[in-house]
């Protein structure tokens, strides 16, 4: 798969332009983008409602794309990456199967417009057809808060959540990068192995990894409890390319 957002649409035989819409609602869930010039550009106006209001722990707005979707019907707990425990399916979603891989090499090319009150992320989640497929590779999470005039953290590694058979191994790697200027941002998947690279440079390896598909997710985030009086930013992800690749 290799995605450059030519034209003036976004692939919907790849992407959803919703975040985890089964436990809010298409309308709440719904993205903020355009697509042009080769790039998409995910953002979050002021206007922008809240995700799951009712329901996460403290005010969020998301504008995501997924390459992959399903639930369980209304009332039922079946449905990706729930954020908290007991929570059921509120919008029923058929399933969609964009780009769902199995090991490889997969990148971003991306750069973020963030604040301390945002943050930007493009992460591989297990499909979650059983709830232990739910293992999380995270390729690029950055903070607005961990960023610095010559450096940034970036979220880098493997969350294991309901997967049993994997180990908790994420941390904040100091990079010297400005997240404002494209970078490129990937992993090679093999089976046991999991080796990180930003631009080329290999900057974390784990040796250990999910056996079975993800989706692959983009997303800006905005957390307005964060927000001061001065801050009248729209946070944007600006994504010029992914790509996932058998590896070599």
């Amino acid at each position: 798969m290799e995605d450059l957002f030519g034209g003036d649409a976004l692939d919907l035989d790849v992407w959803v332009p919703h975040y985890l819409p089964h436990w809010s609602s298409r309308a709440s869930s719904a993205a903020t983008y355009e697509v042009s010039g080769g790039e998409l550009r995910l953002s979050i106006p002021p206007e922008q409602g809240l995700w799951c209001e009712d329901r996460h722990d403290g005010p969020l707005r998301v504008s995501g794309v997924q390459s992959a979707s399903f639930s369980g019907p209304v009332g039922s707990p079946v449905g990706g990456q729930p954020f908290k425990d007991g929570l059921l399916v509120t919008s029923e979603e058929p399933e969609f199967w964009g780009y769902t891989p199995l090991y490889g090499h997969v990148e971003v090319r991306a750069r973020g417009v963030i604040s301390p009150r945002s943050m930007v992320a493009f992460w591989l989640s297990g499909i979650e057809d059983k709830p232990q497929h739910s293992g999380e590779i995270c390729v690029m999470e950055v903070f607005g808060d961990a960023v610095r005039p010559d450096s940034t953290d970036v979220g880098i590694g493997l969350h294991k959540f309901r997967d049993p058979g994997l180990t908790e191994d994420w941390s904040a790697q100091p990079l010297d990068l400005d997240v404002s200027d494209f970078h490129t941002y990937a992993v090679d998947w093999a089976p046991g192995s999991l080796v990180f690279t930003v631009d080329g440079e290999r900057v974390k390896r784990i040796g250990q990894s999910p056996n079975y598909p993800v989706q692959l997710m983009l997303a800006v985030f905005d957390f307005p409890d964060k927000a001061t009086p001065d801050d009248n930013d729209v946070p944007e992800l600006i994504v010029s390319h992914v790509l996932g690749r058998p590896l070599k």
